[in-house]
């Protein structure tokens, strides 16, 4: 069955979450009834597990055949529906066509079987010991027809062969005390008569609900909450990609998926290229927990098979936003010649650059001062107070220049406003040199401006649909957060050093503007809630009014009581683990083992932090490739991790020695700690095994000046794309809110 021939009717989108509920329903019994007897339960309380199995079974419309396909390359098929992180109970659906068959073999542990649709005639068999310890033989016991309404309830040593009669395809949900990975001893026979025997592995190919790319368009449009994880490499990821996916590297998920998709009963849908990532990544999701798991059938091959749109590029809605702002207000602009002249001239004019402090000390026109997005309005009168000058906002590229320009627009500030055309992109094109390592510290606004800009950001966040709501509609979201029904992000909008100087437990950081800049990177779940601090009456609002025209969300904002409980330092991490860590190595050791030739280093976090600094003789290489670079080295040889702290290298170490079975160690502390303990370290590509595969490629970055400048004009033309591009996705929800009064006028 190709995917052009799975039926969307049977696809629908809703029918993924209606099914985790159901299966949630029937674990929660089926615990009640396990309750501590694991492998030892009798057959009375399987029998009455076996009649809550059925009674799911029965909801045959919550398991079509287009979310576990099969065909003649593939016609048996289990699928995961649930399992536990330890291994304990799991849930899975097997899918067959007509005729399959399974040859006598056991489980090692407890299994309860109902059927959906056709019928699956179970034989079972005593095991009887020979004389010949190598052969045993079989006694047949019974036979058992298990279809929709009834179930077989097998024992660890019990043994039962299968056939799909009745010329009808097959669906059966199966139920074990241990997930199948953990069955390792489970013996097959030679025949129904018994005889020689064999261990047999566990499936290596477990997959998952498929959801067709009909069915996930009509989902992400539906008005529900869903996540589009695309689990590539971030740099794989920005080549090619559906325009609502967010990144979401599969030996990343430890780290980042807690803060992504917080909510465990998200309707997830997985992608990649082809499927060749999606299980192994929707495999680890399920056993931490996340219950709501499907994966895009055929990829984003199959997505661009069906005639919808793939997109190139890192934060794309939100770059795409910018580009449909200018293209619909048509926010000002002014050119980087008219800008240098004006400069000369010495003109009323101010330059503030919308781009983060880092990106800001990074580079700079000469004479630009660093104001982030969420600040402009907040803090823009203390660089411009009279109304008469002239106001350039400028970024790197095109997107944030426009959106801040548009919000100083759309706030109504006095002065005329204007986008930098292009950027600095556009300065050093025209053969200008940039400015380096400038520290700009912000202007801190007086009592006169911070009332002023108050008004401002309270209209425009009313004209977008923002809403304020009090510390008791904040518990009511949070409280159905807790249930599992409704998912909630909350974010403190405000400078690092504010935030890290004390801010509302358990509120995420992220700067305003980078919030709007690059939503997909902090909010994974679409139709989420998000809650912004709003401790000035300004930042929150006005980052809360662009994130409701962008569209995609419900957006609010909460002022904090007037004498908070307050956190102090950065955004605590939580990482998830299915593996128990290696144990880590401490910096000089690991460099006593490096230069023995007893160990080699790689590092797994980002190729641009590898080039600024890294351990020496390090090599770079993207997780999911490690195994290709460590298949040939000796065995005797140690493999050492290393990240910037050390988090992401202890995740990836545990997974890798897993794998592999060699001795793997992540460095404690990562290549900070190394540098602390002041050890070796280098600069520069060499070394680097997997070219852009974790992240966009920035032309900035490139020496060779005639490379550098097409990279701009081409990274320039593919935004100014974006407009056209959007308008073949369809509607995705952006909705661009009329300028101020005063700004009209």
């Amino acid at each position: 069955m190709s995917l052009s021939d799975l039926p969307v009717e049977t696809a629908g989108n809703d029918i993924a979450s209606a099914r985790a509920r159901a299966i949630d329903a029937f674990l929660a019994q089926a615990r009640g009834l396990l309750a501590h007897k694991g492998d030892a339960a009798d057959k009375p309380t399987l029998q009455a597990v076996a009649d809550a199995l059925i009674a799911l079974g029965q909801q045959k419309s919550l398991f079509p055949a287009a979310h576990f396909p099969i065909d003649a390359a593939r016609p048996a098929q289990v699928y995961r529906l649930a399992e536990d992180a330890d291994g304990g109970f799991a849930l899975y659906l097997s899918a067959g066509l007509a005729g399959k068959a399974q040859p006598p073999h056991d489980h090692t542990t407890w299994a309860v079987i109902t059927g959906v649709e056709g019928n699956e005639r179970n034989v079972l068999y005593r095991r009887e010991k020979t004389a010949d310890p190598a052969r045993d033989a079989l006694v047949q016991t019974a036979t058992v027809d298990v279809a929709a309404g009834s179930a077989v309830v097998l024992l660890p040593d019990d043994v039962h062969t299968i056939e799909l009669i009745g010329g009808q395809d097959g669906r059966h949900l199966h139920f074990y005390g241990r997930a199948l990975q953990l069955l390792d001893r489970r013996v097959v026979f030679q025949g129904k008569e018994g005889g020689s025997f064999r261990h047999f592995a566990p499936p290596k190919n477990i997959r998952h609900p498929a959801t067709t790319p009909q069915a996930l368009k009509a989902a992400l449009a539906d008005g529900e909450e869903i996540a589009l994880l695309d689990v590539r490499e971030t740099g794989v990821f920005v080549r090619s990609h559906i325009l609502l996916a967010a990144s979401a590297p599969l030996w990343r998920l430890e780290v980042q998926i807690d803060r992504l998709v917080p909510r465990r009963g998200t309707r997830i849908v997985l992608a990649d290229a082809d499927e060749s990532l999606a299980h192994e990544a929707a495999s680890k999701l399920v056993r931490l927990g996340w219950r709501n798991v499907s994966v895009l059938a055929g990829g984003t091959e199959g997505w661009a098979a069906a005639g919808y749109e793939l997109f190139s590029g890192s934060n794309v809605p939100s770059k795409a936003f910018g580009e449909v702002i200018e293209h619909q207000k048509h926010t000002p602009w002014i050119s980087v010649d008219d800008l240098h002249a004006r400069v000369q001239r010495g003109d009323d004019i101010v330059v503030v650059d919308s781009r983060t402090p880092e990106e800001f000390a990074d580079f700079s026109l000469p004479f630009a001062h660093s104001l982030p997005g969420a600040e402009l309005v907040y803090r823009i009168q203390e660089l411009a107070p009279r109304p008469e000058t002239l106001v350039v906002v400028n970024c790197a590229g095109r997107t944030r220049s426009i959106v801040g320009a548009q919000t100083l627009i759309d706030a109504g500030i006095p002065n005329k406003v204007v986008s930098l055309k292009d950027g600095t992109m556009a300065w050093l094109l025209a053969g200008r040199e940039l400015a380096h390592g400038r520290a700009a510290p912000l202007p801190e606004p007086g009592e006169q401006t911070r009332q002023s800009a108050r008004a401002r950001a309270e209209d425009v966040a009313a004209r977008a649909g923002v809403r304020r709501i009090d510390a008791a509609t904040l518990a009511s979201f949070q409280a159905e957060a807790d249930a599992d029904e409704r998912s909630l992000y909350r974010f403190d909008v405000r400078t690092r050093q504010e935030y890290e100087a004390g801010h509302l437990e358990g509120w995420r950081w992220a700067p305003g503007g980078q919030l709007v800049q690059a939503t997909d990177e902090y909010v994974g779940t679409r139709r989420a809630r998000i809650v912004l601090a709003d401790w000035d009456g300004v930042r929150a609002l006005t980052t809360g009014a662009w994130l409701a025209q962008l569209g995609g969300h419900e957006v609010f904002v909460l002022s904090p009581p007037a004498l908070p409980v307050r956190v102090l330092g950065p955004e605590p991490v939580r990482v998830l683990a299915l593996r128990a860590f290696t144990p880590d190595i401490a910096p000089r050791e690991a460099a006593a083992a490096l230069e023995a030739g007893k160990a080699v280093a790689f590092d797994v976090e980002r190729r641009s932090a590898f080039e600024r600094r890294h351990i020496a003789g390090a090599r770079f290489a993207v997780p999911d490739r490690l195994q290709e670079f460590t298949a040939d080295l000796p065995a005797s040889q140690v493999v050492v991790l290393t990240s910037s702290d050390g988090v992401l290298a202890r995740t990836v170490a545990a997974e890798l020695a897993a794998r592999t079975g060699r001795t793997v160690r992540a460095i404690a502390g990562g290549t900070q700690a190394w540098s602390a303990a002041r050890l070796p370290t280098a600069t520069g590509p060499e070394g680097v095994l997997t070219g852009d595969d974790d992240h966009w490629y920035s032309p900035y970055a490139h020496a060779d000046l005639a490379k550098r400048d097409a990279g701009f004009q081409q990274y320039l033309d593919w935004e100014i794309g974006l407009v056209a591009q959007l308008e073949r996705e369809g509607d995705v929800g952006i909705r661009l809110v009329k300028a101020s009064e005063a700004a009209a006028s």
